[in-house]
């Protein structure tokens, strides 16, 4: 018997070197986000690769908020990352970490790095410090301060933690070498003063750590075996790679990096988004058009499509961009056996059948998902009055159009044959109704053989339609004209959102909750809003058309 083949990707390979080698028992994977904005799609794929690396290693998967940045945090930014990590299906023992709670480890680490003589105080200012960090072909220069005794330091770090230094007065460096050709490596700052109330610890604490030291302490506290990063951290790995070594930890953490996730004219810039929600152009972080992972989910995208997408993606070290269409298609591939397929006309024009009886109403029965024959049937009802697409009525058709015309017949699906005999115009010259006629022989699952027609066309009644909004999305930016103009502003699509008010769905929606995702027949796929839909005025957002351009290869 063949052995079978598993491809493995690059981190995967690393991982099992690492095992086979004794270097970890137990493979512990982390998402660390910083609470200054919400996730979007590019999160995703990091926080389903950890994720899915904890799985497939039986091991640990963290959820913890790299939170040493008073100035941007939030709490509304905590709150919305951890229902999106959660509706991704990661699983962290609701155990959410903060790297704030380990402010005082990390200050005692920082006082174990001044006393073996590897960081000082410095009193350079900001500009000083980038004057003589030197550039990209020439070395920096010694501080001044750089050779202060270890018991000067001591004093002064813990006065600068005591609040007795105004803001920027002073910083604490790591001692490394100014002649690097790593510029992260030129003695970085580990410390500032910085008096900002804290999300997390209040005004504990008026001295921060940077990013590129707490961030390893972090991984080594939770004991974090592979700490996995974006590309843009690539140059700043010595320096994780110096802080856990000289902080003597046992088991020290790997940084490995993979490429980022970008989508084709999509916008993922916290700073464009801010825009957009501050100038009114979009109604929040969880607008439809965007991919936030909020603004997907509300949209009607779901974590399985998602995971799909991301496998698609694969994990590499280039960095490239995915086609939005591959997006589209995921989520159409996992809504297609899911969604039950409804009957919703979303620009209604009415139709009047001259020779069906007033007072009548009858029901037919038609299949939910013909993708998925548990699916079952339901119920519809039929009378004389009803709606249908005004698209799908002309006054004077091209060739090939097999729908409403006068004297045409059509078949009303799942119901009967309807001839077209005539229609009434308002005085602008718009179709106000449509009259037909019925053939009663042709009544659906009769067994009727008789004549043929080509054209079906979905219809809802009148006496039982539910009334509803429905919102048709399209990118925020202009595909064909790019993401952003001449003058570095984005180049906003004017029909990003259509709003159809007056849409006729069929009664069997009436009680759809936020978040229930029905495929209209012919007009795609459509979710009802979380977040404006009511009972009494219901709202469904388009998650996706139902053609897709994208072929999988």
């Amino acid at each position: 018997m063949s052995e079978e083949v598993i491809s493995r990707n690059f981190i995967e390979q690393i991982i099992d070197k690492d095992l086979e080698e004794g270097k970890y028992e137990k493979i512990i994977t982390r998402f660390p986000p910083e609470p200054n904005g919400y996730l979007h799609i590019g999160h995703a794929k990091s926080i389903l690769l950890n994720y899915g690396l904890a799985v497939k290693y039986g091991g640990q998967f963290n959820l913890r908020f790299d939170d040493t940045n008073p100035t941007k945090e939030k709490e509304e930014f905590v709150n919305s990352i951890v229902e999106d990590v959660k509706w991704l299906g990661a699983d962290f023992r609701n155990d959410v970490l903060f790297a704030s709670n380990y402010f005082d480890k990390m200050y005692e680490a920082a006082v174990f790095l001044i006393k073996k003589g590897k960081a000082y105080v410095c009193d350079l200012s900001a500009d000083e410090i980038r004057e003589y960090r030197g550039t990209l072909t020439e070395p920096g220069k010694n501080s001044p301060y750089r050779d202060r005794s270890v018991e000067e330091n001591l004093a002064l770090f813990e006065a600068m933690k005591n609040g007795e230094f105004e803001d920027g007065a002073k910083v604490l460096r790591a001692k490394i070498d100014m002649a690097s050709p790593n510029i992260n490596m030129r003695d970085p700052i580990i410390y500032r003063i910085a008096r900002m109330t804290h999300h997390n610890t209040g005004d504990k604490w008026c001295i921060y750590p940077m990013y590129d030291f707490a961030h390893p302490i972090e991984d080594a506290i939770e004991g974090v075996t592979h700490s996995i990063c974006t590309l843009e951290f690539e140059d700043h790995r010595p320096l994780y790679d110096w802080v856990v070594r000289e902080l003597e930890y046992v088991h020290p953490p790997k940084q490995i990096e993979f490429a980022k996730l970008y989508l084709t004219n999509v916008v993922t810039g916290k700073r464009y988004i801010k825009k957009l929600v501050d100038d009114g152009i979009v109604d929040g972080w969880d607008d439809p058009r965007l991919v936030t992972l909020s603004a997907l989910r509300r949209r009607g995208y779901t974590p399985e499509a998602i995971k799909l997408f991301m496998e698609l993606s694969g994990v590499s070290k280039a960095n490239s961009s995915s086609d939005s269409a591959m997006l589209e298609y995921c989520v159409r591939e996992d809504l297609k056996p899911k969604a039950d397929r409804v009957m919703g006309v979303i620009d209604p024009v009415k139709v009047i059948i001259d020779n069906y009886p007033e007072d009548m109403t009858e029901e037919f029965e038609i299949e939910n998902n013909p993708d998925n024959p548990d699916a079952g049937t339901r119920k519809v009802t039929f009378s004389r009055e009803l709606y249908v697409e005004r698209d799908d009525f002309m006054e004077e058709p091209p060739k090939k159009y097999f729908r409403l015309f006068p004297g045409n017949e059509v078949r009303f699906k799942g119901a009967y044959f309807i001839k077209c005999v005539g229609f009434e115009k308002d005085d602008e010259g718009n179709v106000t109704v449509i009259h037909c006629t019925y053939d009663p022989e042709t009544r659906s699952g009769s067994g009727f053989e008789g004549r043929k027609v080509k054209g079906t066309i979905h219809w809802v009644d009148a006496k039982t339609a539910v009334d509803a909004e429905v919102r048709l999305y399209e990118n925020i930016v202009d595909e064909e004209k790019g993401k952003l103009n001449e003058d570095g502003s984005l180049n906003l699509n004017p029909n990003s959102l259509v709003v159809l008010p007056h849409a006729k769905l069929e009664s069997n929606l009436k009680d759809a909750k936020a978040g229930d995702t029905f495929q209209f027949i012919r007009n795609g796929y459509f979710c009802v809003d979380s977040k404006d839909s009511t009972p009494e005025h219901p709202v469904f957002n388009r998650v996706v058309g139902l053609k897709s351009s994208y072929k999988p290869q």
